[in-house]
């Protein structure tokens, strides 16, 4: 009974069946979530001080959580968070290129190409096959 008092007391240990030093050994074999995690993060920032300003509507700020969310689900090698920030990357790769048809700017030409790369990245089996 002492056992059990003792573990529910909230001792800073962790149970023995969370891997901890495997999944950050599995993050580092894939620098590249890292890098989509910091884009995705960058664009929740940019998006917020645009609504902050008043460039964007109000509603643009559900964008900015699903960014942060999927940005800390792929550090923690999450499967929904690749899902997520596959979706986001593939629709921002899209959305630029549909903008660049448009109105020819040059920037959404270069950032629909990152978001390709990144694409292409994530769905990757070295990827998916690390993901839990």
């Amino acid at each position: 009974m002492t056992e059990n008092a003792g573990a529910s007391t909230g001792s800073s240990e962790l149970p023995s069946s969370v891997p901890v030093a495997p999944q950050r050994h599995q993050l580092l074999q894939l620098p590249g979530l890292a890098a989509i995690g910091l884009y995705l993060a960058a664009l929740a920032g940019v998006l917020i001080v645009g609504v902050a300003k008043g460039a964007y509507p109000l509603l643009f700020l559900v964008f900015p959580v699903l960014f942060f969310a999927a940005a800390g689900g792929l550090m923690l090698l999450f499967r929904w968070a690749w899902a997520l920030a596959l979706s986001a990357v593939l629709l921002l790769a899209v959305y630029n290129m549909w903008i660049f048809s448009s109105q020819h700017l040059v920037p959404s030409l270069v950032q629909a190409l990152l978001n390709w790369v990144f694409f292409l990245y994530l769905v990757r089996i070295e990827v998916r096959s690390k993901l839990k």
